[in-house]
């Protein structure tokens, strides 16, 4: 049973951080995935170790959750044998628990997860020819209410920590086999640890998953350094991008101190279009966001800023919508791209999908004003895993309906199994 209640806060008022770097464990144990190495180290003197050996320990483990990616102290063959089991009493190494995996026809992954106090959110993972993106989340729940996605149905629960954040990475990579092998030790090179995306199934990283990240700015910044981090995960920066439905307020924090690609869920051109379907529109507005994407640190040619735009039949559609979109980004100067996304539908949703022929006269308008738009093919929409459409399995079915239908399911195959009557001899 969870013990935190809903954070019930409406989407264009900005949430009061909830300020906790750990989520509590009923068993009293310190779950360290999340945490950077001097906040280990200090973890580690409180519980009794000398500071000296407190930070040694500290580089040993840390090296060991983030960058070979182990699960238990046992496995840290560097570590004394007598200290392993003082570690496995006070600490223990996380992930978020699996309540339910599911593939997708096209090879798209979604996963149902659990929080240790028992709250559930998602991620997916769509491999490409040439990439593997993995959709992390950075809430349970949503505070913003677009009326087009599946999540802003949803109420905001609570922020993920960023040992939940981070922890959807390492548990992709546990999935995928993807952690680095060979040496089997603390490097005394720096680079010789290093881990790099070449060859990987996982390359990319995109914060769009359940949640808007930059109203759980410090968890999401925290969680982030430890995937850059070359003596962690050490993915590059280049291959993380974070999506903001327009908080205009944290978003020059957000280049100064993470600096990833930005992404912008701007989906209108018009203020009542936006107000209706991207409520934040009301705190802050287009040319406002606009503004603020052009100051964005570290927009260039080289790293343009995307704009997510889904496509509406009959709402967000037209041509004049398309020039519009041009005009705006023109008068901004802005490095841009524009993602199109077909409109992916979930059950009571208000809108429909453009017809292909409507996306396609869109992206050319904006193509022929020298604006990339290249039109997203959906990914998972089979498992429901597709943009707009993750919201937890357990919003729509019960622990005991679950529960009863894989009874039920056992129960099938058992009879499947089982000789007929008319086999018997």
């Amino acid at each position: 049973m969870a013990d935190t209640t809903l954070m019930s806060i409406p989407g264009q008022v900005d949430p009061v951080p909830v300020a906790r770097d750990i989520t509590p464990r009923a068993d009293g144990r310190v779950d360290l995935i999340g945490l950077p190495r001097p906040r280990i180290a200090e973890l580690f003197a409180e519980a009794g170790l000398d500071p000296r050996q407190a930070k040694l320990r500290a580089k040993q483990v840390y090296h060991w959750l983030y960058h070979r990616g182990a699960t238990s102290f046992e496995a840290m063959t560097d570590i004394a044998k007598a200290m392993r089991p003082w570690l496995a009493e006070r600490f223990v190494i996380g992930r978020p628990d699996v309540v339910e995996a599911q593939h997708s026809s096209d090879g798209t992954r979604k996963w149902l997860l659990s929080t240790a106090d028992g709250h559930e959110f998602e991620m997916v993972f769509i491999p490409d020819a040439d990439r593997g993106t993995l959709c992390v989340s950075s809430q349970v729940g949503c505070t913003l209410n677009c009326r087009f996605c599946h999540t802003g149905t949803m109420r905001l629960v609570r922020n993920l920590t960023p040992g939940e954040i981070v922890g959807q990475v390492m548990l992709a990579r546990d999935a995928l086999g993807e952690w680095p092998r060979g040496r089997m030790d603390v490097a005394e090179v720096e680079d010789e640890a290093e881990y790099t995306a070449d060859g990987r199934l996982l390359t990319n990283i995109v914060m769009m998953g359940m949640g808007e990240p930059l109203y759980n700015f410090d968890n999401v910044r925290d969680a982030l350094r430890l995937v850059m981090d070359g003596d962690g995960l050490a993915l590059s920066k280049r291959r993380i991008t974070l999506s903001t439905s327009g908080v205009v307020s944290m978003m020059a924090r957000c280049g100064e101190e993470i600096g990833v690609n930005l992404a912008v869920s701007l989906h209108a051109v018009t203020k009542d279009v936006r107000d209706e379907i991207v409520p934040l529109n009301r705190k802050y507005g287009i040319e406002e966001l606009l503004a603020a994407c052009a100051a964005y640190p570290g927009a260039s040619n080289a790293r343009r800023i995307t704009f997510e735009y889904v496509m509406l039949k009959d709402k967000n559609d037209s041509d004049e919508d398309a020039r519009e979109l041009v005009r705006l980004l023109r008068k901004f100067d802005l490095p841009a791209k524009v993602n199109l996304i077909p409109f992916n539908p979930w059950p009571g949703a208000p809108y429909e999908c453009s017809s292909p022929e409507r996306i396609r006269r869109f992206s050319d308008i904006v193509f022929e004003a020298g604006i990339s738009a290249p039109v997203r093919t959906p990914r998972g929409r089979d498992i429901d895993a597709a943009c707009g459409q993750l919201k937890t399995t357990a919003q729509k079915m019960s622990r005991a309906q679950r529960d009863r239908e894989a009874q039920a399911a056992a129960g099938r195959e058992a009879a499947e199994a089982a000789p007929s009557p008319a086999a018997a001899p």
